[in-house]
């Protein structure tokens, strides 16, 4: 093989390699998750449609011409276009874990090309291992998944020890969405009554919940609250194996990650494994699939607390303050049931939900009425639920409900320097959150409203239909709608303009998004297309004055087209 060649091919894989290994970390090195990613950059559009094509041109020619491969070396050092190597939102970390993945990396391309090299088949080597770049990472990461595991183990064992030896009370919560909300709302509730300890953050995964026990628990902590999440079955279960929570909470089922679970079933009988040490389960009934979870639970002889915003007869309720005592409550919580999150329905959003005034009752005591301000009451419901069973009064519980902390970025409102209110609602990427985003946004009194907005993830095949849904829905609320980025383009475009996918691919072939603008009618909003969030905000700056309103609606890091 040509020693330009060569070095050509090896400037181009660690140009490549660095591309990919963002884009793995950044997908929490789920095996898979990169050559995912992959097809979609490489079939984005027209310019890196012909670089992919030419890249496997030269793995075809490679097997008869010492040359072919600079082809695909030029082209996967070159694309695919829009992905950049270091990222702005996203940027390359090199932490231990990723340079054992980029050594075992580079390991396997010196012994596949040594073997080429002996074989005389370098050049088609080389050729195939640049092409497959995504490919090579997940199978890296395969690798590496026992010795990862084991790594874990030790810090697992070390938090683990440190829990039993302090031994607080262990609560658990996970759901689709609202965990960091209701950990937050719980801590809130408890705190004043006993000594809280809680994973900070979103911090939900094994490590983050044994980083959180070795690093912040301390021979007073009385309570211990672990967020939960999952990407995948068995994973709460591996949690709940360690931490043993004693009391548990799903909050919520929606289609958040369905991409990865493929039904809401799954993502139930997933989020269900949080109950496996638990002596009590606290189950929002109005979300998908657990009302019959808490019977199933309830047979299995667990003690249950069901929550509800809807259902009179449940455990403890957060109903509007109006309803009837003896029938169901009138479906105004903007957080509605994950059954109609998985079907596209229901987007209310001139409703203010702030001012409604709230009746709490636990075990049929009512605690407190009034305004919950903009905390959702689905997540209330549970957070009181929980302090309830850990001890706190009723009228301690009551008198803190005025001060429940709103996360960091899920809908928080301020002010900007220059006047501009701006609505913080980057870190959701589910239907029932971009509802209460929105409505929060239609009841913003502002001159100018702007919704900004990448659109929601890992929706599965639900994904197309939410976000035309979201588009549609934010037209009717702003003036402009700013789209940022390509992932959900064809869908937010399709809703905020009133197109069918055909028009929108009419109106999107050739151009650069940055010069797409619809105009505004007497229903929608302007609509224009951002390349990446950086742009929108210039044009937010430039263009809004003290008075006007911007919601940030989800924020895609980009590793995302």
């Amino acid at each position: 093989m040509n020693q330009v060649v060569l070095w050509t091919s090896v400037v181009a894989g660690v140009i490549a390699a660095s591309r990919w290994l963002r884009v793995a970390q950044r997908e929490h090195y789920g095996v898979g998750r990169t050559s995912r990613f992959a097809r979609r950059w490489w079939l984005l559009d027209r310019n890196n449609r012909v670089l992919v094509l030419g890249a496997a041109v030269g793995v075809v020619l490679s097997g008869a011409f010492w040359w072919a491969p600079a082809i695909t070396a030029v082209a996967v050092a070159v694309g695919p276009q829009g992905l950049e190597i270091r990222g702005r939102s996203s940027p390359l970390a090199w932490t231990r874990r990723l340079a054992t993945v980029a050594t075992t990396l580079a390991l396997l391309w010196l012994v596949l090309v040594g073997v080429g090299l002996l074989v005389g088949l370098a050049a088609p080597v080389v050729a195939v291992l640049l092409f497959g770049m995504p490919l090579w990472v997940d199978i890296s990461l395969a690798v590496l998944a026992p010795l990862e595991a084991l790594l874990s183990r030790r810090w697992v064992h070390r938090a683990q020890q440190r829990l039993d030896h302090i031994d607080p009370v262990r609560v658990a919560v996970t759901g689709s969405y609202g965990k960091t909300t209701i950990k937050g709302y719980l801590r809130q509730l408890v705190e004043g009554t006993r000594s809280v300890v809680a994973t900070p953050a979103s911090f939900n995964n094994t490590a983050g919940v044994c980083r959180s026990v070795n690093e912040h628990l301390t021979p007073s902590s009385e309570v211990f609250i672990a967020e939960m999440g999952t990407f995948g079955p068995g994973e709460i279960a591996a949690m709940t194996r360690w931490v043993r929570p004693s009391v548990s909470i799903l909050a919520s089922i929606g289609p958040v990650h369905l991409e990865r679970f493929g039904s809401l079933d799954r993502i139930v009988a997933a989020k269900a494994e949080i109950f496996a040490t638990s002596r009590t389960a606290i189950l929002n009934i109005d979300a998908y699939g657990l009302r019959t979870e808490a019977d199933r639970l309830a047979a299995s002889g667990l003690r249950i607390i069901r929550c509800s915003t809807q259902d009179p007869s449940a455990d403890v309720t957060v109903l509007p303050a109006d309803a009837p005592p003896d029938g169901p409550a009138a479906a105004t919580d903007p957080a509605q049931t994950a059954s109609d999150d998985a079907a596209g329905v229901g987007f209310d959003v001139t409703f203010n939900e702030a001012v409604v005034p709230r009746r709490i009752t636990v075990f049929g005591r009512e605690i407190a009425v009034g305004p919950l301000g903009d905390s959702a009451p689905a997540n209330v419901a549970c957070a009181v639920a929980a302090a309830a069973v850990l001890g706190v009064s009723d009228a301690d519980i009551a008198s803190r409900l005025c001060d429940l902390p709103t996360p960091e970025h899920r809908r928080t409102s301020g002010r900007s320097p220059g006047g501009i209110i701006v609505i913080d609602d980057t870190y959701n990427s589910n239907p029932a959150g971009a509802r209460a985003a929105l409505g929060m946004l239609a009841n913003t009194e502002a001159g100018r409203r702007v919704v900004v907005t990448p659109g929601m993830v890992e929706l599965g095949r639900g994904q197309a239909h939410e976000n035309r849904l979201l588009g549609e829905h934010a037209a009717r609320v702003a003036d402009d709608v700013l789209i940022v980025g390509r992932t959900n383009r064809t869908a937010l475009l399709g809703g905020a303009a009133g197109w069918d996918n055909a028009t929108v691919r009419r109106a999107t072939r050739g151009r650069n998004p940055r010069s797409l603008i619809h105009d505004r009618t007497a229903d929608r909003a302007t609509v224009r297309c951002m390349a990446d969030r950086d742009e929108a905000v210039r044009w937010v700056r430039s263009h809004l004055h003290p008075g006007d309103a911007v919601l940030y609606e989800n924020d895609l890091p980009d590793h995302y087209p």
